[in-house]
């Protein structure tokens, strides 16, 4: 007993240890916006950004952990399913990143030019919005499951595993929209740390319970989304404390209040786009696994593989706009443009450089891949071209993704808006509507690819037109400055 008493106080003392060395400082709301106002671009960026990678990667492992465990149930069916729900996690996601955008945008930009207590009143309605919402979406998605299903792709065969797997996760519909909501408010605050503790608590968390309820406890795809839910509840709890010890805004019944006619517009112009981009997410999947559904469950079930695979790629690119935001934020609030610009470059620079290896990786060991998560041949001969014609464009969708985030941020509701949806619908849509009547399989392949590369065009005279008003502006700064 005293040797073990020994051995838990040593591990207990080396993790403070470690925890210490990496955990950031505790800062007052002013150490952080003086942080934020005057370190170096480069390296707040990505001191920002890293957290942010890496519990976008951890959770994407724990994606492809999924769909690891789903196919090792033997069920090519049981695999598309897991396709088929993304539109359901796209619906709770979206109203999510809606309110964490809609108010952790101007939250930044208050914090930036030094009021506290406006900050505080977005978080806290943020929450309590999201959290009736997400009630909201448990109880109308049982309502319209089977619609829910077929939208999403479902076949015949695919129906009982999406049912299953779907009720599910409505249940945890609160915890997972919220927990989008409190990881983004984090960020916003430029908190990245603690956001990325409580994403990599879940996931990790996530990995272990999916075998184990699937498995040994028997409950086959439903015991995946039911680990998904707990994760997810487990992840929203740690958020609510890390909130309240580490957070610069803490959260607080005294500052909510009923959102005025101007609080509300504030709220839209920075969540639409980000709303009106996660619906489109869910619209791509539904078109993709729709016209994907006469070549057989194979190819649905290669789709979902696929973007479980690139989701590596998108997740560093979305990890570093995440870290590019509250730099945004804050130094739009203090009418800081230049590290606005700095910031932006650089950003894209390391999306694009960051991606590139991942996309070799993914182009050369495609057949490799596909085949840990689903040996059936049908499946890894689909896959095995999506996922190379999808590598070559990965690292080009960066510059749109990077441009959507300034735009989001510095308040451009119906630019960002546009260039959000456009890869995820309204470029997609009619890709997918025209390019498999013209090729067939080939054209349901080669869509997102096609998508990629004319949202990267797009975003062009978008990036164009807005630093050109940052420019304007710092020009009309500089003149008043000059006749006081």
């Amino acid at each position: 007993m005293a040797i073990r008493a020994i051995f838990q106080y040593v591990m207990i003392c080396t993790m403070k240890s470690l925890s210490s060395l990496i955990a950031p400082k505790e800062q007052t709301p002013e150490e952080k916006r003086r942080e934020m106002l005057e370190r170096p671009v480069r390296s707040l960026i990505l001191s920002l950004a890293a957290p942010s990678i890496f519990a976008n990667l951890v959770t994407s492992i724990y994606n492809l952990a999924d769909t690891f465990f789903v196919g090792q149930m033997g069920s090519t069916s049981a695999s598309a399913a897991v396709g088929v729900s993304f539109v359901t996690m796209t619906v709770i996601q979206a109203m999510g990143f809606y309110l964490a955008q809609g108010t952790g945008n101007p939250m930044s930009r208050y914090l930036g030019a030094g009021e506290s207590e406006k900050a505080r009143t977005f978080v806290n309605v943020g929450l309590a919005a999201t959290l009736g919402f997400g009630i909201l979406i448990t109880v109308v998605g049982h309502i319209f499951l089977d619609q829910l299903c077929y939208i999403g792709g479902a076949t015949a065969t695919i129906l009982p595993y999406a049912r299953a797997y779907i009720s599910i996760i409505l249940f945890g519909a609160p915890f997972i929209a919220s927990c989008f909501l409190l990881n983004m408010q984090l960020r916003f605050q430029g908190e990245s740390f603690y956001s990325m503790l409580a994403m990599v608590a879940g996931a990790v968390l996530n990995t272990i319970l999916t075998p184990i309820l699937i498995f040994p406890v028997g409950l086959g795809i439903a015991g995946s989304a039911l680990a998904t839910v707990i994760s997810e509840a487990t992840s929203f709890f740690i958020l609510l404390y890390q909130m309240n010890r580490a957070g610069i805004t803490p959260l607080s019944p005294r500052y909510l209040r009923m959102p005025d006619l101007a609080m509300l517009k504030e709220i839209n112009n920075g969540g639409i786009p980000s709303f009106a981009r996660q619906c489109m997410l869910g619209v791509a999947t539904s078109l993709l696994n729709n016209a994907a559904a006469p070549f057989g469950d194979a190819a649905i079930a290669g789709i979902a593989v696929v973007q479980r695979i690139t989701g590596f790629g998108n997740y560093v690119q979305i990890g570093i706009g995440q870290g590019l935001q509250p730099v945004v934020g804050y130094n739009l609030g203090a009418k800081r443009y230049g590290r606005i610009r700095e910031g932006y470059f650089t950003a894209i620079k390391t999306a694009f450089m960051a991606v590139s290896f991942i996309s070799v990786f993914t182009f050369v060991f495609a057949p490799q891949l596909i085949a840990v998560f689903r040996d059936d041949p049908e499946v890894v001969a689909f896959a095995t071209l999506t996922l190379r014609l999808g590598s070559i464009t990965l690292p080009f969708t960066g510059f749109a993704m990077i441009t959507n985030f300034m735009l989001q941020t510095s308040g451009k509701m119906w630019r960002a808006t546009i260039l959000g949806s456009a890869r995820l619908g309204l470029v997609l849509a009619p890709v997918v509507l025209v390019l498999p009547r013209l090729f067939g399989m080939l054209g349901v392949q080669i869509a997102q690819p096609v998508t990629d590369v004319i949202t990267s065009l797009i975003a062009v005279p978008m990036a164009w037109s807005v630093l050109k008003e940052m420019r304007e502006a710092e020009a009309a700064l500089a003149a008043e400055s000059a006749a006081e």
